[in-house]
This record gives structure tokens, sequence and C-alpha cells, in this order.
């Protein structure tokens, strides 16, 4: 299925009614964010409209930054330890409050290991998400069609997917491990890019 899309350069318009939540995803050229640069940013309000964001210059996305940075609206991620670290990398933004689809699924349905974006996409919305475009050249200067489809569809099942989870966390009790877990996303995030490993600071 491909979903509308308005393709933005370096920002989004400064208009957009995200309703209190956004879901946010990120292309780069790798997972190293000190490395590999930040190439796509999607973004996708909570009534479902999408703007993926192709970024060539950091110091230009003064909306998004200010997005990113509102308290009031909480972001939406899988995945979200590696999207917060890079988004933070390049446009110095910090993150919160935070909620992880990923995270989520680990805690409320642990009868599984399947927690992979696709898997709750299949299994909570009934959609098949494809990700054979997650490794394609997202630095080019223009984007495929295919690229921005995907893009799109990273996005845009989150907000329902992030609604049965909650209900599931509530049904076995475990909302509060889900919210400690997400309010420690962006320090996870920072010991990552400061290269430390967290586990290391707990153990014995």
């Amino acid at each position: 299925m491909v979903h509308s899309y308005t393709l933005c350069k370096n920002d989004i318009p400064s208009d957009v009614n995200w309703g209190g939540s956004v879901a946010v995803d990120t292309e780069t050229l790798g997972l190293v964010p000190a490395r590999d640069r930040l190439c796509v940013v999607q973004v996708c309000s909570a009534s479902g409209e999408i703007f993926l964001v192709q970024m060539d210059r950091y110091d230009a996305s003064p909306n998004l930054q200010a997005l990113l940075n509102d308290e009031k609206v909480l972001k939406i991620f899988h995945f979200a330890r590696f999207d917060v670290a890079v988004l933070r990398f390049y446009l110095g933004v910090s993150i919160n409050p935070v909620y992880c689809t990923k995270i989520a699924s680990k805690i409320a349905r642990t009868n599984t290991e399947r927690h992979s974006l696709p898997e709750l996409c299949q299994f909570f919305v009934g959609e098949r998400l494809i990700k054979e475009q997650q490794r394609s050249d997202w630095g080019a200067e223009v984007l495929t069609q295919q690229q921005l489809a995907y893009a799109a569809s990273d996005v845009v099942f989150l907000h329902a997917i992030k609604e049965k989870l909650d209900v599931l966390l509530a049904r076995e009790g475990r909302t509060h491990l889900a919210k400690g877990a997400f309010d420690f996303v962006p320090v996870c995030a920072d010991l990552d890019l400061a290269q430390t490993d967290y586990r290391y600071l707990i153990e014995h």
C-alpha cells in the first residue's frame, strides 16, 4: 500500500497540527551516528499526515527541532535508542517524552521473541511491511519512489501499534515498567554517543 506524504527539504512546515503525538523514524547511511550521516527524517501526525524530510543541512531545521524538543508532544519510535541518538547528534535536540514500540512489545509480549516492526505491523494492524529498501542509498540526491514509499510506511502504523501495545501493557500490569524504560531512552542514547555501554555501569 502506498501512503500519501509530503517530501520536504531540511525542514517541516510550521503550521502542522500534530495532535499531541508524532511518529518518528530516521534513515541513515549506517548504524554509527558519528560516521554514518542522517539522510531522512520521517514524521507522522496523530491524524496520519506524513512528512519526509530529506536532510543535507543540519542548521536549517528550526521547525523540526522545535517539534522534537517540545515536551508536550509524545514522540513515538520503533527502536528509539538509535533514532534518538542520531537526532541528538545531528540536530542537537533533547527528545522527551519518548515511546518505543520495540521496548513496549518486549515488555508486554513475553510470549514471543518477534518484536521487529514488520512483525508488529502484521500482528497488530494486519499490514505487511517490506524492508527491502532499508539498506538502499539514502544519501542519493534524488530518492526513488520505492525509497519514499518505504520511508512513509515506517511511521504510518506507529500510532495504531502504540494503542494496541498500551492495552496489553495495562492488561499485564506493566505500564509503569514500560514508562520507566522509555524515560531511560534519552540517557541510553547519550551513553551510546559517549561510547559507554550502560550495562557496564550496573554490573558487579
